[in-house]
């Protein structure tokens, strides 16, 4: 028995001394920070690292947050996590499906994501009570605030510039909690069922529209590519029918120019031979009677015209005969 009471004795201390150790060391992991307040009063942010308190004197600040997530049942849950270590990590916040209504009074659904960080520790758990709860307000009715400024078309084409002013407008007012809002990405947006039905035969029509329109650009250039195929056709055509004309005009002008020079070579020769007899009613003398055989060809019945000048070819004849007569 006295043994047990002096074991007692000796162990009691020491299982309060490794309870007083335990009690007052704190391990913080990589990117989280904890708040230590003496007395009730902020004291100092413990860093990560291995750190000592004062027992009973000093304790960390616990904090009440409600968060939201997705549930295995598919519904959005929410539960509250008391806790005194705080993450300083970028987290993503998931928004349920809300009603929005637009400029123009149609309803929507939608969804959004947001990326945040906490970079002021102290604010974020004395400026706010509730951090993410607040962030997630805030967010629905800016979102209200913002699609409502927009009308349908606007809302749905204009994503990115949703994005960006809700980004601003959700910085400026969290800055005073110390989160730093990274990023708002809209995840869907769902317009009532009759307005996608409209917003789907629209966008076949217009479908449709630029599908006919197509068509009529191809055929007007088609139409305009045969036009000029023709008319550059047609200006080849007349060009080689020109350019034949003239080659041929060129060489029949040759042709007569050297028949009038061999003809005036022959009367030359003729006046070189035959000074007194007339050159020039011998050659039409000669052409009278080269032309009488190709008169008299064919049938008989024909009427044949003796030129008004019958007695010059009568001479032309004489003279000839006379010509033949003198170079015998």
């Amino acid at each position: 028995m006295l043994l047990f009471e002096i074991g007692i004795f000796f162990i009691l201390p020491l299982v309060v001394l490794a309870a007083l150790i335990v009690k007052s060391t704190i391990l913080v992991k990589q990117a989280e920070t904890v708040i230590i307040e003496r007395l009730g009063k902020f004291d100092r942010i413990l860093t990560p690292g291995i750190h000592f308190i004062v027992p009973f004197v000093e304790q960390p600040r616990f904090s009440l947050w409600t968060f939201l997530y997705f549930s295995p049942t598919k519904r959005y849950e929410t539960f509250t996590r008391h806790f005194y270590r705080i993450d300083l990590r970028e987290s993503v916040y998931e928004f349920p499906k809300q009603n929005v209504i637009t400029k123009d009074n149609v309803m929507m659904e939608i969804n959004a994501l947001l990326y945040y960080q906490i970079t002021d520790v102290k604010a974020a758990v004395y400026e706010v009570s509730n951090l993410p709860e607040a962030i997630e307000k805030i967010t629905q009715t800016t979102l209200r605030n913002v699609i409502g400024s927009l009308d349908l078309d606007e809302s749905l084409i204009s994503r990115d510039q949703i994005n960006t002013k809700l980004r601003i407008i959700l910085d400026e007012a969290t800055d005073k909690w110390g989160v730093k809002i990274n990023r708002v990405e809209l995840q869907e947006v769902n317009p009532p069922r009759d307005i996608q039905i409209a917003m789907e035969k629209q966008m076949r029509a217009e479908r449709d529209r630029r599908a006919i329109i197509l068509e009529a650009e191809g055929a007007k250039r088609s139409a305009i590519l045969n036009a000029e195929g023709e008319k550059e056709s047609s200006i080849l055509t007349a060009q080689g029918q020109a350019e034949s004309q003239i080659i041929a005009a060129e060489a029949e002008a040759l042709s007569r120019l050297k028949f009038a020079e061999a003809e005036a070579k022959s009367l030359e020769v003729i006046k070189a031979a035959i000074p007194h007899i007339d050159a020039v009613q011998y050659l039409t003398a000669l052409k009278y009677i080269q032309a009488l055989p190709e008169m008299t060809k064919g049938s008989n019945n024909k009427l044949i015209i003796v030129p008004y000048e019958a007695a010059g070819l009568a001479n032309s004849v004489s003279s000839i005969k006379k010509i033949f007569e003198e170079i015998k």
